[in-house]
């Protein structure tokens, strides 16, 4: 279990937040995280694409969560942990 978390009208889709931290994204049916240089190969490895609103606009951050895992809860609760921990980490580096 991750707690609350709630979501926001963004890229034509929703934005998902968890305590003010922005960490996935619903788009046209499909679910993603935040990713980073440790957790991406994950999602490359089983040929996820990163998140693309247009044809000229790629979040190379934001990446499809596998179709299998979001009927999987305890995967899903797993990734989306990890996508938080993404966001806190890059928090911290911009501040």
């Amino acid at each position: 279990m991750i707690g609350n978390v709630h979501s926001r009208r963004m890229f034509g889709g929703h934005g998902l937040y968890h305590n003010g931290l922005f960490f996935g994204i619903i788009y046209r049916e499909q679910l993603y995280f935040k990713t980073d240089e440790r957790t991406r190969l994950a999602y490359i490895d089983r040929n996820m694409k990163p998140f693309q609103p247009r044809s000229d606009q790629v979040l190379k951050n934001y990446y499809e969560v596998p179709p299998d895992y979001l009927e999987d809860q305890d995967m899903l609760v797993s990734w989306a942990k990890e996508a938080i921990k993404c966001q806190k980490k890059s928090r911290k580096r911009v501040r």
